[in-house]
């Protein structure tokens, strides 16, 4: 059976990804509250503010949808099939912007290499260097790798760019992060998703892989905190760990307004001046200087209480559905672009919105979006 986009009846990426995966968060957690009872259950006010902002999120696609067609006549319809990159065989030649692009990516993988060898050793494996490999030359090498591979892949369908994606995958694995390989592995299938024509096993079978470098990577770093034991398997610790992150958010609802915006601009900031936003997370909510995170919804909370939540949700709903109605008509670095975000805000759902790297990309795909329709009067 082959899963084409020209038999695509299901959009499996559409920005309304975001609210399944929202209610899945929630349902892994609820056995850490309800069957093995290891943490309190939260209460209802918890799905009331979930509630609310997965609706303001629901309200801002609807109305992106409804502001492109109106103003610039682009319709949310079936992908441009005639815009997806013809396969390239080793005969064919690579051009010089593939050249390019190529070169950027083994530039972030060579930043990526670098910064293992100063570390001396592989963070994955020691708490102690997780800690310390979040360096400048890490934060360079992800910002160049993550849109580089992307934009490879959207623009040029040949297999040898495949080896670059899993060499740095690995890497970026390597460092011990959960976050940065999911990014790159959930964001390169996006992308893919949407400029290939894809056979439905090969998706299962990456979100599969997903899953598992989910797991390993979590449980990997884990064990290696030498300060902390854990009896849990790495699925019970995936459940725990989502309930934990909710019960956070709990405490945010409870501590609305704490941290008035020094949680944005530490954000913002805090690479910069080794400032961890998600400490000051920890501090407004469990009274601990302790990194933790609170789901997309708890930073906003804890900055500007439920009208900044409510703002950003629609925000980030705009500008994902933009992003994405764009993307199905231009391809290219649109959907690249669109990979990264969704993959990204994915992550947020656990992790929050609380790093510089995924602002970063975000302002990047507003630019862009903001180009594409300046030059989009009589629709794309």
């Amino acid at each position: 059976m082959n899963f084409s986009l020209e038999n695509r009846n299901f959009d499996l990426f559409h920005p309304l990804i975001i609210v399944a995966m929202v209610i899945l968060f929630l349902i892994i957690a609820m056995p850490m509250w309800y069957m093995y009872q290891k943490l309190p259950a939260p209460n209802l006010d918890l799905y009331l503010y979930i509630g609310l902002g997965l609706l303001f999120f629901i309200l801002g696609i609807f109305l992106a949808n409804y502001f492109l067609n109106k103003n610039f006549n682009i319709l949310d319809s079936n992908p441009n099939l005639s815009l997806n990159p013809k396969k390239l065989s080793r005969a064919d030649s690579y051009s010089r912007n593939e050249l390019i692009i190529v070169g950027l990516v083994s530039l972030g993988i060579l930043f990526q290499i670098i910064n293992i060898v100063l570390l001396g050793g592989i963070p994955l494996f020691s708490a102690t260097l997780k800690a310390k490999a979040a360096t400048k030359i890490w934060l360079l090498s992800y910002i160049i790798f993550l849109p580089s591979i992307n934009i490879l892949l959207a623009k040029y369908n040949r297999k040898s760019h495949y080896i670059l994606l899993i060499i740095g995958l690995i890497l970026f694995a390597l460092t011990g992060y959960r976050t940065t390989p999911i990014a790159i592995m959930l964001s390169a299938l996006i992308t893919l998703y949407y400029t290939r024509d894809v056979d439905v096993k090969y998706i299962i079978l990456a979100i599969l892989a997903i899953a598992a470098v989910l797991l390993a990577v979590g449980f990997i770093a884990v064990q290696a905190i030498s300060w902390q034991h854990w009896s849990l398997n790495p699925i019970e610790l995936v459940s725990y760990r989502a309930a934990f992150t909710l019960n956070v958010l709990s405490k945010a609802i409870e501590n609305q307004c704490t941290t008035m915006g020094n949680l944005f601009y530490a954000t913002l900031t805090g690479f910069f001046t080794h400032t961890d936003a998600r400490v000051l997370v920890g501090q407004a909510t469990i009274g601990r200087v302790h990194s933790i995170t609170s789901t997309i919804f708890g930073p906003a909370l804890l900055d500007f209480g439920i009208i900044g939540m409510l703002v950003q949700m629609f925000i980030i709903g705009f500008i994902l559905k933009v992003l994405h109605i764009i993307q199905f008509n231009k391809k290219s670095i649109f959907t690249a672009f669109y990979g990264i975000l969704l993959a990204q805000t994915i992550i947020w759902i656990e992790t929050g919105p609380s790093d510089i790297v995924v602002w970063l990309f975000y302002l990047i795909a507003v630019l862009i979006i903001i180009k594409s329709l300046r030059g989009s009067d009589h629709g794309i």
